[in-house]
């Protein structure tokens, strides 16, 4: 199995390019934010709780999906607030169980981010749309970065050929789409 593990800054194109991929190839598309949604409702973000949660959902799902033999893709974008080490040690729970990530790394340019900053299908998982705030964090400390095995800037190519680059770099098959409910249609 393989974990197509997409960071980049806001706005490169992750979920966009993680959609593209799962019609390609039906990788479901593990959305940072479903975590990070669910657990803001609990703990603010950044807090102690919201921190060591956030990475155990991340892992726990990343580690069944490995054991379970079903390929996924996950969006990240780096974070002072995740604890150094993270990208490693999400190798090592996949690989326990003979998985690979595929680290794939999304630019955008200045103009193009700010520009996508304010598109409103963000707040649907409230995602950064602050350009002020946009602007004043390239200024704060820098996150650790992932490896990159494959780079892609988004400002030149759109999401279905980024997710046929992915797919063929990686020699990735496609894989059955499973239904979410027992009986149901995938």
């Amino acid at each position: 199995m393989d974990v197509v593990f997409l960071h980049g800054p806001p706005a490169a194109g992750k979920l966009t390019v993680a959609r593209a991929l799962e019609q390609l190839v039906g990788f479901p598309a593990f959305h940072n934010h479903l975590v990070v949604d669910l657990l803001t409702g609990f703990f603010p973000f950044g807090t102690e709780a919201f921190v060591r949660l956030r990475e155990r959902f991340w892992l726990d799902v990343l580690t069944e999906a490995a054991a379970a033999g079903r390929s996924v893709s996950f969006t990240y974008a780096p974070d002072t607030t995740v604890p150094p080490g993270f990208p490693a040690r999400v190798v090592e729970a996949v690989g326990t169980h003979g998985g690979r990530v595929r680290f794939v790394r999304l630019l955008v340019s200045h103009p193009e981010q700010e520009r996508r900053i304010e598109l409103p299908d963000r707040g649907e998982w409230h995602k950064l749309d602050d350009l002020g705030w946009l602007r004043r964090s390239r200024n704060d400390p820098v996150p650790e970065a992932p490896p990159t095995d494959l780079e892609i800037d988004t400002d030149r190519s759109d999401p279905a050929t980024s997710a046929a680059t992915i797919a063929r770099h990686f020699g990735l098959r496609p894989q059955e789409r499973l239904p979410r409910y027992p009986g149901a249609d995938p």
